[in-house]
């Protein structure tokens, strides 16, 4: 097997320099080279004078759960100030950097290729913050782990901008970090340098990569787990758990409501390169966390015909059906759908999979790699 070799891999090997005379690190546990040593002391050996590091959601070090980010404090193990990002944006994520005293913001985390996973928003304001305070901002490209060339699921409408999404871009979106910073980069009027990989091809799943794969954070433990987050994801937006709380999140879907009809009635759908499975769980955390609650496993029988988020809506939309009385969603889902329609659809008894057709969406402007 080819290995890919990432940004951060050529930085370290000295193919490529970054200069400045203090650099910020904006990285978490996927930010590892193939043998796992971490970005930071990676960097650190390569010459690169990093004085400071930012954690994203979840944190430098992944501690924390969807929806917080790490304290402020030193890093243990290179003694470097760390700078929590999350939350932030504008003016107080101005106010962060600057205080870091850095003169270049150096970026390398790997994405999941769904628009509503924060990271890539994260590098977004931070790229917008560099062109504020006069920074250079430079990606470290990783690949998209489920793929450069598949995308699906509509555009995001600029009325729900935020940080579930700044650009408008499809929920399975197909972009790396470098190329999603060269998009921003012309909406925002500044200019990232992305230090390209070597080796990767758009069609290659995570495992072609010949990396090793780092949990991106805490619910997302596999590969699996990634390729069917752009649709089961979108459960987080109702009363239906996500799989949170359990070894296979976002594969296990499933509510105190739920009964036999659901597994058969998904099953009966016929949807590509997928199959369920009746399933039975009790989530430790999340929702009806210590409930054992009845539902579904996702297993995902062919990568290449299988659509993540179509079947996640179907599955909406069965739940939908089956239990009117029961199934919930609110205006997070709105966030996470990027418009209101397909909440709307939902709430008026309407078959909403007609929302799934054709996104719009012509490829980056400038692929950096084929």
């Amino acid at each position: 097997m080819t290995r890919v070799r990432t940004g951060l891999e050529r930085v370290a090997a000295g193919e490529r320099r970054i200069g400045g005379a203090r650099a910020g690190l904006i990285t978490n546990p996927t930010g590892v080279l193939p043998d796992l040593t971490p970005s930071a002391p990676a960097l650190l050996a390569a010459g690169v004078p990093v004085t400071a590091l930012f954690g994203p959601e979840h944190g430098l070090r992944g501690t924390v759960q969807a929806g917080g980010g790490e304290a402020d404090a030193a890093d243990p193990d290179t003694g470097l100030p760390v700078f929590d990002t999350y939350g932030r944006s504008g003016a107080a994520l101005d106010e962060v950097v600057a205080s870091s005293g850095v003169d270049v913001l150096v970026f390398d985390i790997n994405d999941v290729g769904t628009r509503f996973y924060t990271y890539l928003w994260t590098m977004y304001d931070l790229l917008a913050s560099a062109g504020r305070l006069g920074l250079r901002f430079v990606v470290l490209d990783r690949p998209n782990p489920i793929g450069g060339v598949r995308v699906e699921g509509p555009l995001l409408d600029p009325g729900f901008a935020g940080f579930l999404g700044r650009l408008p871009v499809p929920i399975r979106h197909g972009l790396t970090a470098g190329e999603m910073a060269l998009l921003a980069g012309r909406r925002l009027g500044v200019e990232p340098e992305v230090v390209p990989m070597e080796g990767w091809r758009r069609e290659w799943y995570f495992d072609r990569t010949g990396l090793p794969w780092v949990m991106p954070s805490a619910n997302m433990p596999t590969l699996d787990t990634a390729l069917v987050y752009p649709g089961t994801g979108l459960l987080e937006g109702t009363n239906v758990s996500e799989g949170r709380g359990t070894t296979r999140p976002f594969e296990l879907i499933g509510a105190p409501f739920v009964d036999g009809r659901f597994a058969r009635e998904l099953a009966a759908l016929g949807l590509p390169g997928v199959r369920f499975r009746g399933a039975w769980f009790t989530p430790t955390a999340g929702k009806y966390a210590g409930t054992p609650v009845r539902g579904v496993q996702v297993h995902v029988t062919d990568r290449e015909a299988f659509r993540p988020v179509l079947t996640g809506v179907s599955v909406l939309h069965v739940l939908r059906t089956l239990y009117p009385e029961d199934f919930a969603c609110g205006p997070f889902l709105d966030s996470l759908w990027g418009s209101d329609s397909l909440r709307r659809a939902l709430e008026a008894g309407e078959d909403p999979r007609g929302l799934c057709g054709s996104t719009g969406w012509s490829g980056p402007p400038e692929p950096l790699y084929r």
